[in-house]
């Protein structure tokens, strides 16, 4: 098929798929009033493919066939692959006003770890899933298709391993195996753009002992699957005043419950059964790339914070008041310092089967300044802006012959700044950072991708202890 249209994507969306939302099962989520938003904000990455500004970051070309596909298909060999991919996951997050898309990043950087992991487990475990995994990469690649990942589980009580809870399902397992595929049951939470992708991969969230077997589970499958079923979450939706709310009115993105009642997988489809000792190893690599996204993703959401804190101070006539200039210059480090380190994820790759990584210790430490960061940074704008965040008045009192003369006298801003600016410019800010988009992206912050403790022990993991503790014990004198 090649690069499909926004309207062959849409159109790939009507498949009889098992979604719900508030209650009631969705029919077509393309024309639904709150679906129908992510839908379209998850058609960007369709349509930079079509448009000569984006198209030599958004198009790669087949070297042996001339076919042309998606740049986020296309494997990293070196650091400028990762730099390119990097550049193309802040475009389009760019474009969708701060929100990734994630239908294409997400599933290609399950399919990278797969490859690596596939590869390994056929070499030590004489397997063949190496093969079921470049014809599920091919079959995406050729058709263009949307992809979710669904990796983190219920959990249940979280002191207790997967086979070890009350419940057997609170993890996705294998309830039977048969001679052309497997059964299984269980659900998977935070699956992020499940409601409007074509494939959903499934794979493990951590580390398994031989008793999970049952849970060490890797597949794809198409998301109308019998038995798939979604229920979406609510949280942000119903917003479509683009005056009071001009990010969340045109953007979102979808998360669901997402519930395995005895779905069947055919066998070319599984690519983990019952290998345990891969579970983990699995479950990092795909956060090795996916960490390396989400840096990527953040950058154009530093950038509006910034933007739009330099445009309030300006408007609210304190921009050169030192107090202020010093919260400006701390805004500015913090975005940069995430920038320099993501580029320097890509700059000090590492290779493996010939596929570039992401150097993990830069990846962990820039989402982890970034997330432990991002709290302040808000608190930092909210003081520059004010409290009119939460007590403007609407766009219908501004249009209100009676009342929008006395907003437009009293709400003006510095430098001849009309009532409506200065509004729009809170607006934003409120957008970004009091309401439920401002929520929803503080709580990505501290648990999408892997939660600040997860990061802070990968970096503790990876940093070269023995070359250090060497040089002290040189410069201490101690010769043992």
């Amino acid at each position: 098929m090649g690069l499909r249209t926004v309207e062959q994507y849409k159109t790939s969306l009507r498949d009889g798929r098992l979604v719900y939302f508030r209650g009631e099962r969705v029919k077509d989520v393309t024309q639904h009033s709150v679906l129908g938003v992510a839908v379209n904000h998850a058609a960007i990455d369709y349509e930079i493919a079509h448009q000569p500004e984006y198209r030599d970051l958004a198009v790669s070309v087949d070297a042996a066939t001339g076919q042309e596909y998606s740049r986020y298909f296309s494997i990293p060999t070196n650091a400028e692959d990762l730099v390119k991919r990097s550049e193309l996951i802040e475009t389009s997050t760019r474009l969708g006003r701060t929100l990734v898309v994630l239908i294409k990043e997400i599933g290609t950087d399950c399919l990278f770890a797969l490859h690596l992991l596939s590869r390994r487990m056929d070499e030590e475990l004489g397997t063949n899933y190496f093969a079921r995994v470049r014809a599920i990469y091919e079959h995406c690649r050729s058709d263009d298709l949307a992809m979710a990942v669904a990796q983190t589980d219920v959990k249940g009580d979280r002191s207790r391993g997967p086979a070890e809870q009350e419940h057997p399902d609170y993890y996705v397992r294998v309830v039977d195996r048969q001679r052309d595929g497997i059964i299984v049951r269980g659900a998977k939470v935070h699956t992020s753009v499940t409601p409007n992708a074509n494939e959903l991969f499934v794979i493990p969230t951590r580390n398994l002992t031989a008793a999970d077997a049952d849970y060490a589970l890797a597949f794809c499958i198409p998301l109308n699957t019998p038995g798939l079923k979604q229920i979406a979450s609510p949280y942000g939706s119903g917003h479509d005043n683009s005056f009071t709310h001009p990010i969340s009115s045109r953007h979102k993105m979808m998360e669901t419950l997402t519930i395995f009642d005895d779905v069947f997988v055919p066998n070319e489809r599984v690519f983990m059964n019952g290998e345990w000792q891969f579970a983990g190893a699995l479950a990092r690599t795909f956060v090795q790339f996916h960490r390396f996204t989400a840096i990527s993703y953040k950058l154009p959401l530093l950038d509006l914070l910034i933007g739009s804190a330099l445009l309030i101070a300006e408007q609210n006539g304190i921009a050169r008041v030192s107090h202020v200039r010093e919260k400006l210059t701390w805004l500015i480090s913090y975005a940069e310092t995430v920038r320099m380190l993501t580029k320097m994820a890509a700059m000090h790759c590492s290779l493996e089967d010939g596929i570039a990584i992401p150097d993990t210790a830069a990846v962990n430490i820039a989402k982890l300044h970034f997330a432990s960061n991002y709290h302040e940074a808000l608190m930092r704008v909210q003081d520059l802006t004010g409290g009119l965040l939460v007590t403007a008045p609407g766009e219908e009192d501004l249009r209100n012959p009676e009342t929008g003369e006395y907003i437009d006298h009293y709400l003006r801003g510095a430098g001849g700044v009309s009532a409506e600016q200065r509004l729009r410019t809170i607006n934003l800010i409120s957008d970004l950072t009091t309401g439920d988009f401002g929520g929803y992206q503080s709580v990505l912050a501290i648990h999408a991708e892997g939660s600040l403790e997860a990061e802070k022990l990968t970096i503790l993991r990876e940093y070269d202890q023995a070359r250090v503790k060497s040089y002290a014990r040189w410069v201490a004198g101690d010769s043992t």
